[in-house]
């Protein structure tokens, strides 16, 4: 079985206020993953017009391989605004390419050789993406050393509790921040929970092997049904917080695949997670010093 990485849902176009650069959560995760000289491949679908064209040929530069249809819908674009903190603000439009991702033959052979996956609450807005993003799932091989990550990404009103549970009970890793525990905890019926315990209730409910629960300047953790890892998160100068999560967690589960501890594996994330922040959009050129921690490192899960 090929290790294949997989980024899967929205690839699209951050129009931030310098200008349009490359984005989509999977987009984002598969590439990082790529950095750390992996077999990464992103899943999503563009429109046959220009800014569609425009993100198959930054791919091609980025040599970041991917299933990618073109579909009859316009490529997908996302208004992103700023505030003081460079936190952003997001208006996604609607009844887009990446909301139509077909499923195909190509695709389900790319998952029966799929080691991780990553996938997101946003593309399963619509009926088509989130069939496509459950057939997926099922069709990867079902086996201890397989890694389905559901990164919860809860943007403006494209989500649901049923999409929620569903995407949870699909998956074997949890990663969410401090903001959507919130949400979730109070979708879920338990909202004055701490929030270490809520995600120990998530942890044990959906039989999960990990729980990341990232909290922005505040640290980061990692629970396990043998403990919990935390790690403070360092100082730098922020550009920009746009992908650093998917980068954290493309770095998080690269080490994993390439056989680290959970710990080891935390503060690769925590630390390239951090880089991310120092620059501007969300796919930066990772610096060697990053990149070679895993260089000499060998496939395995721990």
């Amino acid at each position: 079985m090929n290790n294949y990485v997989v980024g899967m849902g929205e690839a699209l176009w951050d129009v931030l206020p310098e200008g349009k650069k490359l984005g989509g959560a999977p987009a984002n995760f598969a590439y990082h993953a790529s950095q750390f000289g992996l077999e990464s491949r992103v899943v999503s679908a563009v429109g046959d017009d220009n800014l569609g064209k425009e993100i198959l040929e930054s791919f091609r530069e980025k040599k970041l391989d991917g299933v990618i249809e073109t579909v009859p819908y316009p490529t997908g674009t996302v208004q992103v605004t700023l505030d003081d903190a460079g936190v952003p603000c997001y208006d996604i439009k609607e009844g887009v390419a990446w909301d139509n991702i077909p499923y195909t033959t190509t695709l389900e052979e790319l998952a029966r050789q799929t080691r991780v996956v990553c996938f997101g609450s946003l593309a399963q807005r619509s009926e088509v993406s989130r069939q496509t993003i459950a057939r997926f799932l099922e069709a990867m091989p079902d086996t201890l050393e397989t890694l389905k990550i559901f990164d919860i990404n809860l943007r403006q009103r494209f989500y649901t509790k049923e999409i929620l549970c569903d995407s949870m009970r699909r998956c074997n890793v949890l990663k969410i921040n401090d903001e959507e525990l919130i949400t979730v905890s109070r979708l879920f019926g338990y909202p004055d929970t701490d929030p270490q315990d809520a995600c120990r209730m998530l942890l044990n409910k959906y039989n999960l092997r990990m729980l990341i629960l990232t909290c922005g300047v505040n640290g980061s953790y990692v629970f396990t049904p043998g403990g919990v890892s935390f790690l403070e998160t360092p100082r730098v100068q922020v550009a920009d917080t746009v992908g650093a999560g998917d980068s954290f967690t493309a770095a998080f589960a690269s080490a994993i695949l390439k056989g680290k501890t959970v710990s080891e594996a935390h503060r690769l994330a925590v630390d390239t997670s951090a880089f991310v922040c120092t620059q501007q959009g969300a796919m930066p050129a990772l610096p060697d010093s990053l990149r070679e921690r895993l260089a000499s490192s060998g496939p395995s899960f721990r």
